[in-house]
């Protein structure tokens, strides 16, 4: 009976406490069983309203002593003679040949360097990419801008006995030589057909030698150097290295603009792209050599530069230059070959050249071409005032649509056969024409 009645009192008091567990639970996640905590302002006690006392803050900022720090010797794998896992690498002294080695050389420090100067210079080489384009390297150059190519290379252009016979059938071959048949591929790449596209274009405007035996006191000159220093306002500039491949010649290529047109140049009024730096994107150093160079060793039997060509044949996109990056590298190259042989020609001191320099560029990616004529006429380029240079540009002139390398086919029916699209022969002509300008 006893047990019986424990037992009901143990039912009783279970279900009592169901019921009064009923009610609605808390949501979440309980944190503390406790009594909720006090919500209101802490009691008022001496730490509370005055802060601790001046002993305890004199404890809290005194410093700790340091330990002592003990050396402890590194253990490395030297030993072993091989690398193990846990162990430090060990740190061996310099090999010391006993003999000058100009390729595992050190070399001096900048600051002991003999040619080091404290006036930085600012250096265009190859692969400096303008950010303003062709209106910061009109402005390092002097230079004033003509939109399209001069009267005398467009006289060359319209007039169909400076013509090859069957120019246009030729001009396709010599695409679908390049793009299509240069190849044991699907599609060649672009550093492969765009060299084989130049030089087919090169071979057939030398066929026209025998017509203007002129042309054949030419050379194609690859990897040579150029130098050119001069000074624009507070800047020192040069143009040098590595650039496109020169075409030489016996003669020069007598002056585009007229004295009229080089004497209006005065009143041209150079832009400027305030607050960008008109230096900026080239390269500035302090170990350099203020070197007026045209590549070529005195008594070179063709003496004059005619045409300067740039080939922007890399695979990838972002290694190509853009179009208006391409002509502003024309350009600044073009005026350096001009400086560097209007320096040996008329020395050094700056003046108003009393026979211009005219210097020839024309830029492809084996598609769009672009087309420029420089002339120098003067050398006095640290003023904005006074003559400046002319350049006419003739951009962005596809010599064809597109080279379908592959058929197109939807639902086993051909709808556009392999071949070259929309050639446009006037792309052609104006590259013949800067190649017979000079010798016509």
């Amino acid at each position: 009976m006893a047990a019986a009645a424990a037992l009901e009192a143990m039912a009783a008091a279970a279900a009592l406490r169901r019921a009064a567990g009923a009610g609605p639970r808390p949501r979440g996640i309980v944190t503390h069983t406790g009594p909720p905590r006090p919500r209101g302002p802490l009691p008022r006690t001496p730490w509370t309203t005055r802060g601790p006392p001046p002993e305890v803050l004199s404890r809290r900022a005194e410093r700790r002593p340091v330990r002592e720090q003990v050396e402890l010797d590194t253990v490395t794998y030297e030993a072993r003679q091989h690398r193990v896992p846990g162990l430090a690498r060990p740190r061996f002294p310099a090999w010391q040949r006993g003999w000058h080695d100009p390729w595992h050389s050190p070399g001096p420090r900048y600051e002991d360097m003999a040619l080091r100067k404290e006036r930085g210079c600012f250096v265009c080489h190859q692969r400096v990419r303008m950010l303003e384009g062709v209106r910061q390297a009109q402005w390092l150059t002097k230079t004033k801008l003509v939109q399209g190519l001069p009267p005398s290379v467009l006289s060359i252009v319209n007039d169909p006995a400076h013509q090859l016979q069957d120019q246009d059938e030729a001009v396709h071959r010599a695409i679908a030589h390049a793009r299509l048949w240069e190849t044991t591929e699907v599609a060649p790449r672009r550093d492969k057909y765009c060299p084989v596209l130049f030089e087919d274009l090169i071979h057939l405007c030398r066929l026209m030698t025998m017509k203007y035996p002129s042309l054949a006191k030419r050379m194609l000159a690859r990897n040579y150097r150029i130098a050119a220093v001069w000074e624009r306002e507070s800047f020192l500039l040069q143009v040098r290295g590595l650039n496109g491949i020169l075409m030489n010649s016996v003669a020069p290529i007598p002056p585009v603009a007229s004295k009229e047109e080089i004497l209006a140049t005065e009143e041209h009024v150079l832009e400027t792209f305030y607050p960008i730096s008109p230096t900026i994107d080239l390269q500035e150093v302090n170990v350099y050599r203020e070197l007026n160079d045209t590549g070529f060793k005195d008594g070179y039997p063709y003496p004059h530069p005619h045409t300067l060509y740039f080939l922007e044949s890399a695979n990838v996109r972002p290694n190509r230059f853009r179009p208006e990056q391409l002509r502003a590298k024309m350009l600044m190259f073009a005026f350096g070959n001009a400086l560097a042989k209007a320096r040996v020609l008329y020395g050094n001191d700056p003046k108003v050249l009393e026979q211009p320099i005219v210097v020839q560029s024309v830029g492809t990616d084996g598609q769009l071409f672009q087309f420029m004529v420089f002339q120098l006429n003067t050398t006095d380029l640290v003023s904005s005032d006074g003559v400046k240079n002319l350049v006419w540009i003739d951009s962005d002139q596809n010599l064809y649509e597109k080279a379908q390398c592959v058929p197109e086919i939807k639902k086993r029916v051909v709808m556009k056969p392999a071949g070259i699209y929309g050639v446009q022969p006037e792309t052609f002509k104006k590259f013949l024409a800067l190649y017979l300008h000079g010798a016509v």
